[in-house]
Formats: structure tokens, sequence, C-alpha cells
């Protein structure tokens, strides 16, 4: 058993920190661009005066360093070669987003927004997977080069963890003689519709309340006259970019869906085991830099004539953090190996409980590690002037979006207990009284 990594991801990271320390960092100090980054960031960041969206010049910022970092061959590191990139294994995106995250704040990877020199993107993936030779050629071409920004309507004002009783509906209406489908409901958290050329919307085409089949994902232009952005949702940490959208006498033709009718949720669902994955490295990342900074602190600060760290009470707190990141860091990597290895049909079946486990720790040990790095630091951590409270307000957030922590666990106790997954069979064996026999575990790879 062989826990090294590779030696071009050892050999990328440092290649990535060069042009992070070239590219990046003189950018971030320029023309006052540190603003976004130090006390003034939340200020900095939101337009006030204009729905609590992020301020332009933000967002700017944020585009120059993707397109040096894409210049540099780094932002499409994730995306298949076939589609221009380097097809980076969800193993090293995990690496690189813990790695990057580690850093702390800064233009390399804002945690607020998903920013990132290496793009994260889970939508090209997730189109390279679905999207019909058809839909292939329509699409492609846009979307690869930014012209075509989506945005993901999937959660509704009164269905979050319960998507699949949805009350967005879609039915077959033709117009002026065009075959179509008319999309009437609502949406809720549509992250990024102030400048998505697209929404991904999610709506119940057959079935019933419940029902995982029966649901369709649409494929329609922002500027659709049924679309409409209601309110911008003011949030923990601003700027804020997540709309409550409303949907009425929305009609698209009849080849506006991605992948196939009826079959929209799992495409939802591969979507969230990327993230979800990513995303728990990233928190993880940002716990480590908790503790390192803590640590670092108390190693300096000398009150009473000594310095902080020989107080047990600060080290212990600290001790249980850094050896729950260890223990957290192998299972993240050994669930991306496993992904790696699997289709999103296999990683449903059989270890969507390991991503699970990884996301809801991942994003309360985050939390855990900010509140103590606040702690440690004192009336300082407290402050806007060190990033802790930042990193928590951030961070809070993944606790109850991507699935909350209580939707995860739920899913890890239907994998423990045998509803879901590959115990499912040992159960109904035993609750039958038949013998069973353990089956040899599939080894992969």
């Amino acid at each position: 058993m062989d826990f090294d990594l590779p030696q071009d991801l050892v050999d990328y990271l440092a290649e990535l920190d060069d042009f992070i320390e070239r590219e990046i960092r003189p950018l971030e100090q320029q023309d006052d661009n540190i603003r976004f980054f130090d006390h003034r960031r939340e200020y900095a960041r939101t337009d006030w005066e204009n729905q609590g969206l992020p301020r332009k010049e933000w967002e700017e910022l944020l585009a120059e360093a993707r397109r040096r970092a894409d210049a540099a061959g780094h932002f499409r590191y994730a995306w298949p070669v076939e589609m221009g990139g380097k097809g980076g294994s969800q193993l090293a995106m995990a690496v690189i987003r813990e790695h990057l995250a580690a850093k702390g704040l800064g233009l390399h990877n804002d945690l607020q927004n998903e920013h990132s020199i290496v793009g994260n993107n889970p939508f090209v993936l997730m189109f390279k997977s679905f999207a019909t030779n058809e839909q292939y050629e329509r699409y492609a071409d846009a979307l690869l080069s930014g012209k075509m920004r989506t945005a993901f309507g999937l959660t509704e004002p009164n269905h979050g963890s319960d998507a699949t009783f949805m009350e967005t509906r879609a039915v077959r209406e033709p117009r002026d003689g065009k075959p179509g489908w008319r999309i009437d409901g609502a949406k809720m958290w549509t992250t990024g519709m102030h400048v998505a050329t697209h929404c991904m919307v999610f709506a119940r085409t057959s079935g019933k309340d419940g029902d995982a089949t029966g649901i369709t994902c649409f494929i329609v232009p922002t500027d659709n006259p049924g679309i409409n952005v209601e309110e911008y949702l003011w949030t923990f940490n601003m700027p804020t970019d997540h709309p409550r959208v409303s949907i009425s006498d929305c009609w698209v033709p009849e080849d506006s869906y991605w992948g196939e009718i009826d079959r929209g949720l799992g495409l939802g669902q591969s979507f969230v085991h990327q993230n979800r994955i990513r995303q728990a490295a990233s928190s993880l990342g940002a716990a480590v830099f908790c503790i390192e900074e803590s640590v670092k602190y108390a190693r300096s600060r000398k009150p009473f004539g000594k310095a902080l760290a020989e107080n047990q009470a600060i080290q212990w707190p600290l001790v249980e953090l850094s050896t729950q990141c260890e223990m957290l860091r192998l299972l993240i990597r050994k669930t991306a190996w496993q992904m790696d290895r699997m289709d999103h049909k296999q990683i449903e079946k059989e270890i969507s409980d390991k991503v699970s486990m990884c996301n809801y720790w991942a994003n309360r040990l985050v939390c855990e590690a900010a509140d103590r790095a606040m702690q440690v630091h004192g009336g300082i951590g407290y402050s806007r002037h060190k990033p802790f409270e930042h990193i928590y307000r951030h961070h809070r957030r993944y606790r109850i979006t991507e699935g909350s922590e209580e939707i995860q666990m739920r899913k890890v106790a239907a994998y423990l207990f045998g509803y879901l997954g590959p115990r499912r069979q040992m159960f109904k064996e035993i609750e039958a009284g038949t013998d069973y026999v353990q089956p040899i575990p599939a080894r992969h790879g």
C-alpha cells in the first residue's frame, strides 16, 4: 500500500506555487487589489447599492487571474484532454484544492465564489458524461470557450433536500407549429444568475412527487421572458449571487433538455459527487491553514513571560483538530482515488456514503478550526484583520448547501444499515433467515 502522491502531481504542485508567486501575487498587490483580501474585503467586494451583488472591479480581477491561469495551462487542468484540458483526476483535484486552500485568502483561490487558478468546472465533466452527440455539437464550443455560462436550478423555495418533491413542472406544448415545453415553477439559491447565459432548470416531466425518475434537466437561456430573478438573498458572507427565481409560462423548444427526458436527477447527482469531494478538500485545506496559523501565533505570543504554546489549554484543542485533519485527508484521497475508477452510477451505488462522510466532516471541521483560531488569537483573531472570521462565515454555508450535513449523515446511515449500497443484499438475506456469504470486496485499480 503506497500512500505517496504520484511524482508528476508533486511536481505540478511546485509548478503551481511558482506560477502563483510570479503571476498572481503581484496582481494581488497592484492597484490596491489587496483591499479585496485584507480587512476591507467584504466592503470592497460588495456592491451594496446593487442588491449586494459582487462589484464589477472584483469580478474583473478574478477574470484576469483566470485568464492568466488559462494562458499558463492551469485553469483547464481537470477538463478532459479532448476538451482542451489535461484530464486531471479526482485525486489530483482533491490534492490541488487542499493545497491551494491551505495557503489562506488570496487571488490564487478565493473560497467564497469557487474561483481558482485551477478551475473546478464540474459542468464540463457533466456535459461530457450526459450530452447527446447532437447536444455536444450544439453547445460544446460555447461552453468550452466560456461564452456559455450556466447556473444550476435544482433547489426550490419549498424544497431543498427533498429535490424529488420539486414543484416545478414541464409539460409538452407546441407553439407556432413547433414542438416544445412549457415550464412553470420557482427556484432558489440559483447561484451566478447575474452572469449566467443559461440556467439548468430541473423540472418534473412525469411521475409523482418523490419519484427519482420523471425529472428532466432543461437548458434555458436566462433572457427567456419566462425566467425572472425576483431578489438576491443577502447571506452571512457577502457579496451574494444567490437569487430566488420565478419561472412562469417559460416556453422552450423540444430539444432544450440535457441528457435524457425523465433521467435528469442522475445528472444532478453526478454534479454533487464531484463538487462534494472537491469542496471537502478545500475545507480540509482551510482547516489546516487555521491550525498552522494558530500554532505559529501560539509560539510567538508570550503572555506572562512565556510562550502561549506552552499551555495545554492551547495545545490540546489544536492537537485534536490536527489529528482529525490527518484522518480526513486519507479518507478524501482514498475516496477520490476510487471515484477515478468508477463511472457515476458505480459511485452512487458503492461509495456515495464515503463522499458524504468526507463532505460533512470536512465542513464541520473547518468551522471548528476557524473558531479555535479566533480563540487562540484572542481579540485580533475576532477582528477582520485576520481571515478566520471570513473562513468561518464562508464555510458555515457548506454545512447546509451541497446537501446539508444531516442529509449527508442520512446517506451514510442508509449505507451503514443496509437500506442502500453494497450491504443491502447482506441484510436482505439475514432478515430472510438464509445463510449469508460475505462477498470478496471488488478491487478497483
